[in-house]
């Protein structure tokens, strides 16, 4: 069956199709999940609220521009509707300088270790660093999403590269002197 006779099966509740569908692409929109989740389980539970979603949106789906996009942004949406709601994007009035750039040197640190550190991140850091950095959304895009103002998505940025570079340094001081 080919994705458009999937996608046109999809809508007329075909379960079938649905299973289809989500065999394709659960693995790429479980990733998407894990990305903005604080934990594996919420990530699964995110993933089934998400097919929730698109298969009771998927009459919506015009044809128009890339399948997959669509599957993401809906994703990325259903995730982050759970926070929405939760006061995870108070306005922090610190003095942030907006370009805070995270460095990665010689001393290289491993991906899987990289992927860890920003899963641990606060959720307003981590949602947003995601979003800008991994995703390319501008800061006008992230408060539109979030419902907040882009004063505090480019906060909470700051603040996410900030914790990520603490968080790096102190790793490479302990393995410095651990190789001493």
């Amino acid at each position: 069956m080919g994705l458009q006779e999937l996608i046109e099966n999809c809508k007329i509740n075909d379960t079938q199709a649905q299973s289809e569908l989500y065999k394709l692409y659960s693995g790429k929109l479980f990733s998407v999940c894990l990305k903005y989740s604080r934990s594996y389980a919420e990530a699964e539970d995110n993933l089934q609220d998400a097919f929730l979603t698109i298969f009771n949106k998927i009459e919506q789906y015009k044809n128009l521009g890339s399948f997959e996009r669509w599957l993401k942004r809906i994703t990325v949406n259903t995730v982050l509707q759970r926070y929405r709601n939760e006061k995870v994007f108070d306005i922090i009035n610190d003095n942030i300088a907006d370009n805070v750039e995270l460095e990665i040197d010689e001393d290289p640190i491993s991906i899987d270790y990289l992927l860890q550190i920003i899963q641990e991140l606060p959720d307003r850091y981590r949602l947003v660093f995601n979003l800008y950095v991994l995703d390319g959304y501008s800061h006008k895009d992230i408060a539109q999403m979030l419902d907040i103002n882009i004063g505090t998505s480019k906060s909470n940025l700051a603040r996410a590269r900030q914790t990520l570079k603490k968080t790096i340094e102190s790793y490479k001081t302990s393995r410095r002197l651990q190789l001493l």
